[in-house]
């Protein structure tokens, strides 16, 4: 009797792990979206040429084996022009899982200068994630997104110009983000693709992220290398500091070294220190 005890636990045990090691695929627009950025391929080209080109936006949802109610919404980054998809994306799903979070990973559109395109994508997939909460065995109140790079400030676009409160982020998470859109401190490529050429001062503005925290802003965890030379440190220190301001929580973490783009990369030499500072701080979160 015992054997067949032992069987079934392993076979259970089997069932669970297949199970958490299933991504679900789901459309963004599956009867179209509502935008367009001009972009035309016949195929996908997420890490060469000038422009990806992202003909059918949608979301990968990781499921965790024994969920704790907390879902993270991450956007790949890739300066608005193409998506690193596996550092700043898949790549991280087993570890948040073997925390109990959902792990939902935003293909999204470029913009091509059509500043709104990668915004309502964004919406998009937190809407999705929220109608299905339930299903998923997520509290609607612990939803996150997170973003690196341009996939930051697409995430901090987020959590700023919501348009919902079905789509406002409970929480963000922003690696080396891009924030503001002002010459001489924003990554020139991230502002080119998203604003285009030469942008009216008022949609600078309002891209501009340190301008935009208000009282309803989201509590935030930011990392980045005080030796990032793409994008420079100031962004997300004044993303902090305006959040600061507006005494909206805040965990800042600035590493010596390490450049830009490190995402989940084991040759980014404080990984062990920002997984283990992350996980802290998503504990603390959970236990509220």
């Amino acid at each position: 009797m015992k054997k067949y005890s032992l069987l079934f636990a392993l076979l259970c045990m089997f069932v669970t792990v297949s199970f958490a090691q299933q991504p679900l695929v789901l459309p963004l627009w599956p009867d179209g979206a509502p935008n367009d950025n001009g972009l035309r391929g016949e195929k996908e080209d997420l890490n060469g040429g000038d422009m990806a080109y992202v003909p059918e936006p949608n979301i990968t949802v990781y499921r965790a084996a024994q969920p704790n109610g907390t879902a993270i919404l991450m956007c790949p980054g890739g300066g608005y022009a193409r998506l690193a998809l596996g550092h700043e994306g898949h790549d991280m799903a087993s570890w948040f899982n073997a925390q109990g979070i959902t792990y939902v990973v935003l293909k999204y559109r470029m913009p091509n200068g059509h500043n709104e395109v990668p915004l309502s994508d964004a919406e998009q997939a937190m809407r999705m994630v929220r109608q299905h909460a339930a299903e998923w065995n997520i509290r609607p109140d612990r939803i996150g997104v997170m973003g690196a790079s341009a996939g930051g400030h697409l995430a901090a676009s987020l959590s700023n110009l919501y348009g919902s409160k079905e789509t406002r982020p409970d929480f963000q998470i922003l690696f080396y983000p891009v924030i503001t859109m002002k010459e001489g401190v924003t990554h020139g490529g991230s502002r080119y693709f998203l604003l285009g050429n030469n942008p009216d001062e008022a949609l600078v503005e309002k891209y501009s992220l340190e301008k935009q925290v208000n009282a309803r802003t989201p509590e935030a965890f930011i990392m980045l290398s005080g030796d990032d030379d793409l994008v420079p440190p100031a962004n997300g220190m004044d993303y902090a500091a305006a959040l600061l301001r507006h005494k909206i929580p805040v965990s800042l973490h600035v590493y010596p070294t390490g450049g830009h783009g490190w995402g989940f990369l084991d040759s980014f030499i404080y990984k062990r220190q920002w997984t283990g500072e992350l996980e802290k701080w998503l504990q603390e979160r959970i236990g509220k």
